[in-house]
């Protein structure tokens, strides 16, 4: 890789040591490195340490004298810059737009065709506390790249999500970063499928399921505030999205099958991720004391005795959505087991890439979920494991990974 300008932000993180051996790996590589610390940064790392890597005196002051300019010199310079470690009080002052000190000026006076990446190191509970979450969803929704957290044991003793990414990690994702080409990130279009059908029983009853629509309305959020053109197609009753992103709504099992062939018919997205808990049956009428009459129809059976109603298998709506669209067209599916042992897990898995031909299936089991917001998921590729993911969140981030990624070569071909 060519020789790249790459400017380096320290932030009060005991994982700043980590960092040191990102900056040395940097600088062997040839990348001339230039690095501003906060002022809590250097309470971890030495000024001295921080100059010997990278042969360059350490900024740290906004106010410093013959320096008054450097928020802008410094911005201009770089081709890429690295928040690592990046605290919860600096993802939350960049996203606040907070310019009172170096890294916040920084920010602000950056060339937005270059890219920022930030990778968090913080305790599990600043990671998962809303403001942060809204800040790193902000800060996505404006360009900046993130680094994924690691999970594991922390160094206030407590185990979970919120560990800077090891050191191998961090450089993978800088040499990602450096070869994108200049401009914005490509944008996926993808459209996110959430909520579970409902079948008509008679004008007033339905058999529906339990799915709220709220892994496919975070999915869709998460993705349209990372600056992707994303449609929403979800259940009436389900949560709807809170990012910038179309949505159309289905009730029945017909009326999402026409849904997705209209829309992956008219060839414009990249990539659909059907998140919908689709009903495996439908009601094709229903034998009461009073005969047999279709399902649907308008009125009410009365109760007082129960009806016997003949069900009819609907088809998987995923083995049919590649051969939707006219163009290249990535397909993530989703496997929901219950108490299934890993085994079991693995054979489920394989069973859905063999009859569906997704491209990825996230996998989770409904006793791992310990309460509504809790989502312990699975990616998989075809023949391998991509990312195991603690929350919605977390699996967002790996999904976009995986299909920019894989999305790359066709726009390098279509360019």
């Amino acid at each position: 890789m060519s020789r790249s300008n790459i400017l380096f932000i320290l932030t009060g993180s005991i994982a700043a040591y980590k960092a040191c051996e990102v900056i040395s790996a940097l600088v062997q590589r040839g990348h001339a490195v230039r690095c501003v610390a906060t002022p809590a940064a250097l309470r971890f790392i030495g000024p001295a340490t921080l100059e010997g890597l990278t042969g360059s005196p350490v900024q740290a002051d906004l106010f410093e004298a013959g320096r008054a300019l450097d928020h802008i010199n410094l911005a201009r310079w770089a081709d890429l810059t690295v928040v690592c470690p990046a605290t919860a009080n600096t993802i939350n002052r960049l996203a606040a737009g907070l310019a009172d000190d170096l890294p916040g000026a920084l920010f602000l006076a950056q060339d937005r065709t270059k890219p920022w990446l930030v990778a968090p190191a913080m305790n599990p509970a600043m990671w998962s506390h809303p403001a942060t979450r809204e800040a790193v969803a902000r800060l996505q929704s404006w360009g900046v790249h993130f680094v994924a957290v690691g999970e594991g044991r922390t160094a206030c003793g407590e185990t979970g999500e919120g560990r800077l990414a090891e050191p191998a990690t961090v450089l993978a994702a800088i040499d990602t970063a450096l070869a994108r080409p200049a401009g914005p990130v490509r944008k996926l279009r993808v459209l996110v499928t959430a909520g579970g059908t409902a079948e008509p029983v008679d004008g007033v009853r339905v058999l529906t399921n339990t799915s709220t629509g709220a892994t496919g309305a975070g999915l869709a959020t998460q993705l349209a505030r990372a600056g992707h053109d994303v449609v929403l197609l979800r259940a009436r009753s389900a949560i709807p999205a809170d990012g910038p992103c179309a949505e159309e709504t289905f009730l029945t099992f017909t009326d999402l099958d026409a849904a997705l062939r209209r829309l992956l018919g008219t060839g414009r997205f990249d990539a659909v991720i059907h998140a919908a808990a689709v009903s495996d049956y439908g009601v094709d009428s229903i034998v009461s004391a009073d005969g047999v009459v279709p399902a649907g129809v308008n009125g009410k059976i009365e109760s007082g005795h129960a009806p016997l109603l003949r069900l009819h298998l609907h088809p998987k709506l995923v083995d049919s959505l590649r051969g939707l669209s006219p163009g290249p067209l990535q397909v993530v599916a989703f496997k929901l087991t219950h108490g299934a042992d890993a085994a079991q897990a693995d054979a489920a898995v394989r069973k859905l890439f063999e009859h569906s031909g997704a491209d990825y299936v996230v996998h989770n089991d409904l006793t791992s979920r310990h309460d509504a917001e809790s989502f312990p998921a699975t990616l998989h590729g075809p023949g391998n494991v991509i990312k195991h993911c603690k929350s919605r969140s977390a699996l967002a981030v790996a999904l976009e990974e995986a299909l920019v990624h894989a999305a790359a070569p066709i726009a390098n071909h279509q360019s």
